[in-house]
């Protein structure tokens, strides 16, 4: 250890004088003075900005970026030579700053910090580590080590971008090991020889056993070791769950490359984070037990939620409107339809010729009227279609004969003049571009005839582009204006950006949230043609996909957490919800059923089987029979705004309710048996609740009609229009202001209540805090859309009528109690943490300290 690093280690924990007593007797007063100007230099360094970022669970030290780091003004200036908008820069700044923060202390002795964070889809992450790796570089970091990902491409692509933004703009303060075409080769001289004061050395290494082995191998020498006790490091893992967590070759090397560095802060980068988040936390792994962060969604990103909506998630600020929607951009495959676009699993490939089914063909015409449309708007940019049905190149292969010929007929029929011809685009081109309006992005939508005069040109310039890891006519955005139908899967499916992408015809199956969500090239930006991307499915990928947005917005939720309770991921694990079909990931690592609690829940039915007659007249039986029991054994309440209440009923109907009444299988959280058990543990706790339950039948905007002998109206429920034949989803069944329809309130009031504060309300209320409330909803079968128009082509397609065969019974559920009490075991797994040890940011610096002396 220098001498140096006692020096500043007494001083930032006694004050410079101090350690100038304390060194003055044994060392020339030069060195000390020295000693002095450079702990002053690099104190000032570290506080330069003004009051330090608040982190959670950790040390406060960085105030963001000084007026004299080199590094960051050097990279912000580029930015702003680019055109970037000022409002983009200040987020990559905030963001970034709010990395560095996270990191320790660069006057510490020594540390071993690891942390995530989760960015989106093809959203700028490297933009956000390449800020990070600038604003490190500037206070001493000495040594940046990029692991980015698998694939040769993809590390070129990033060695490009690092020298761009980085080397490129201080060439005399970087030392790079690595080049575009050259991964790490072994230098000649001694890692001591690169490692120095004055510069920063950067080496962008694949995870590959061997280049990792070669690198482990330079560093790990007497004089190499010697040097990096000195040496703050920076290890970034581009694309961390890939690779690097439960492996049986790459992951050990990563972990003793780390091993090799006193002062080391490991940061992890992912968009699916679902592995990372499973490593076992009492092992010496990587799991990211110093800080989890999320970048936030940056304008103009279209992710999960954007295209296909979301459902409700737990302890979302409820509103009138609920949780999106997404835009109208999905268009179904049927699933019968899938084995004449690909050959099955246990098929020989070869030989394989695929159907061009018409959605197929509606796929790439939309595609080349996209590409018309944003030539007509001035925008030549690069324009593509991606066509992924099978990981198989054989199959890949296959397209390319069927594909050349449509567009050599479409051409001809351009060609002819045809009035039917015409009228084929026009009547495509005018149903697709009302199903989203161009208005919603402040654009005006062009007319078919702004359109037609590009259409033969975009038709006769597009190439079908094969790419996979044996062909050589790959993906090459090289020349401009490239129109192009890539037909792939693995190299199309992580990582590699698809430019322009306009159209994706995706019926590859998949199995985990991380591949599909990986999966999903277009996740993305649209500059100016926000409108016009469009994507074919299958309905149970599209279903797939709306869960995975639901996830990725919880598992957010949970990771914001720690900022807003100052937790770290030692004492609270990222919780992920799972799925009755899909694994999370291949790799669940210490991954276990996660529990949760019930208390302060609001739940309500979703999903019906509006076509299953005896479906529904069970639960019309089962409400029915609920409701008589109730009013005979509880008391009716009939001053009460907009429902029939039912007090004081016993918790042995509620019970028994809930043993009958069914519910859809794709709503796995409102799982009436896990309910009973959570109302038999609260009745048999130490402060007994739910004894007694509320009942209300809501009066709905329908027709008259009567439940166990009540007499109501209907409710209105129409269905989204998803294709989802055999299932309805209506979204939305409870409002907010139900769960409060035994608290007294008027409907005003209750309106203006928060979900949290309709929380407190109940639980601060003598009679209603120890009790739940069931609310009924009879839903009339037809139930059109409000708006008459919605469900139709010629205005939203969003909604359409519920069209059920009998009357359908929905149900909310209101409980008690606390939010974050903990109980029984749900539709959650998370890493367990009850013998992780969290670290003491001041009792290490003490640890420290005392091994110094």
């Amino acid at each position: 250890m220098g001498l140096y690093t006692v020096f500043a280690d007494w001083a930032r924990r006694n004050g410079v004088d101090a350690a100038v007593l304390s060194f003055s007797e044994s060392l020339p007063e030069a060195l000390v003075e020295k000693f002095r100007s450079q702990f002053e230099a690099d104190k000032a360094k570290v506080q330069a900005g003004g009051p330090p970022i608040i982190t959670a669970g950790s040390d406060d030290w960085y105030s963001g970026p000084g007026d004299s780091d080199r590094y960051w003004l050097a990279l912000r200036d580029r930015f702003e030579a680019e055109g970037w908008p000022a409002g983009r820069i200040l987020s990559v700044d905030h963001s970034s700053s709010t990395v560095v923060a996270h990191t320790p202390r660069p006057d510490r002795s020594k540390w071993d910090s690891k942390g995530l964070v989760v960015g989106y889809v093809q959203s700028g992450k490297t933009t956000n580590f390449t800020a990070v790796v600038a604003k490190l570089a500037d206070v001493q970091y000495r040594l940046v080590i990029v692991l980015s990902g698998i694939h040769n491409g993809l590390r070129r692509q990033t060695q490009v971008r690092l020298d761009q933004y980085l080397k490129d703009l201080n060439p005399d303060r970087w030392v790079t090991l690595t080049e575009e075409s050259r991964d790490f080769v072994k230098p000649s001289h001694d890692a001591s020889a690169a490692l120095s004061p004055e510069k920063t050395v950067l080496a962008v290494v694949k995870k590959n056993a061997a280049v990792l082995g070669k690198l482990i191998k330079w560093l790990d020498t007497a004089n190499g070791r010697k040097a990096l006790e000195s040496a703050p490091v920076l290890i970034i893992d581009d694309e961390a769950d890939q690779a690097s967590v439960a492996t049986g070759r790459i992951n050990p090397l990563i972990r003793r490359l780390l091993s090799l560095m006193p002062r080391c802060t490991y940061v992890g980068y992912t968009a699916t984070p679902f592995a990372n988040v499973f490593v076992d936390p009492a092992q010496d792994d990587l799991y990211p037990k110093s800080f989890i962060l999320n970048l936030p969604r940056p304008d103009g990103y279209f992710g999960p939620e954007k295209i296909f909506g979301r459902d409700a998630v737990e302890w979302e600020a409820a509103d009138e409107q609920g949780p999106p929607d997404g835009y109208d951009m999905v268009r179904l495959v049927a699933e019968e339809d899938v084995p004449l676009l690909r050959p099955g699993s246990k098929e020989p490939a070869d030989g394989f010729t695929p159907t061009m089914i018409d959605e197929l063909v509606t796929a790439v015409h939309w595609f080349w009227l996209g590409t018309a449309a944003r030539r007509a708007r001035g925008d030549d940019g690069h324009s593509t279609m991606l066509i992924h049905t099978s990981v198989k190149i054989a199959v890949h292969e296959s397209y390319r004969a069927p594909l050349e010929a449509l567009q050599r007929k479409a051409r001809a029929g351009l060609a002819s003049g045809r009035p039917e011809v015409l009228d084929h685009w026009r009547n495509l081109w005018e149903k697709e571009s009302s199903r989203v309006p161009a208005e919603d992005f402040d654009r005006k939508q062009n007319s078919f005839d702004e359109v037609l005069p590009h259409l033969d040109d975009v038709i006769a310039s597009t190439r079908v582009v094969l790419d996979n890891y044996r062909s050589q006519d790959r993906l090459d955005y090289s020349e401009p204006s490239v129109v192009a139908i890539a037909v792939g899967g693995n190299t199309l499916s992580r990582g590699l950006t698809l430019e322009g992408l306009v159209v994706s015809f995706f019926v590859r199956g998949a199995t985990a949230y991380d591949t599909l969500l990986q999966m999903g090239r277009w996740f993305g930006y649209r500059m100016g043609f926000e409108d016009l991307p469009r994507i074919w499915m299958t309905p149970s990928l599209a279903a797939a996909f709306r869960h995975l947005a639901t996830v990725e917005h919880e598992m957010r939720d949970d990771i914001d957490r720690y900022q807003r309770e100052n937790l770290t991921p030692t004492q609270v694990a990222v919780r992920i919800r799972t799925h009755p079909a899909l694994r999370i990931t291949a790799k669940m690592g210490a991954a276990q059923p996660a529990f949760i609690s019930y208390a302060g829940r609001r739940l309500q039915t979703r999903y019906f089987r509006h076509r299953d007659a005896d479906w529904l007249d069970s639960n019309l039986q089962a409400a029915e029979s609920f409701v008589q029991e109730a009013v005979l054994h509880g008391r009716l309440d009939e001053d009460v705004r907009g429902a029939q209440l039912i007090r004081d009923v016993p918790v042995s109907l509620v019970k028994n309710f809930l043993s009958r009444y069914q519910v859809h299988e794709d709503s796995p959280d409102l799982d009436p048996a896990l309910m009973v058990k959570y109302i038999d543990q609260q009745l048999t706790s130490d402060r007994p609740s739910l004894a007694t339950w509320s009942v209300a039948v809501v009066i709905g905007e329908g027709p008259e009609a009567t439940l166990g002998g009540l007499n109501v109206k209907y409710s209105v429920r129409s269905r989204l229009n998803d294709g989802q034949g055999e299932r309805a989803d209506i979204k939305t069944l409870m409002s907010k202001q139900d769960r409060a329809l035994d608290l007294g309130l008027t409907l005003a009031e209750a309106r203006a209540q928060s979900e949290s504060e309709l929380v407190k309300l109940r639980n601060n209320n003598p009679v209603c805090r120890d009790r739940g409330l069931i609310v009924l909803y009879l839903i009339e079968p037809l139930s059109e859309p409000v708006n008459p128009k919605q469900g139709t082509e010629e205005a939203s397609p969003l909604r359409t009528a519920l069209c059920a065969v009998e009357p359908v019974v929905g149900m909310g559920i209101t409980f008690p109690g606390d939010v974050r009490t903990k109980s029984i075991q749900a539709s959650h797994v998370a890493v367990d943490l009850t013998d992780v040890e969290s670290e003491n940011v001041d009792e290490a610096l003490d640890v420290d300290t005392e091994e110094m002396a």
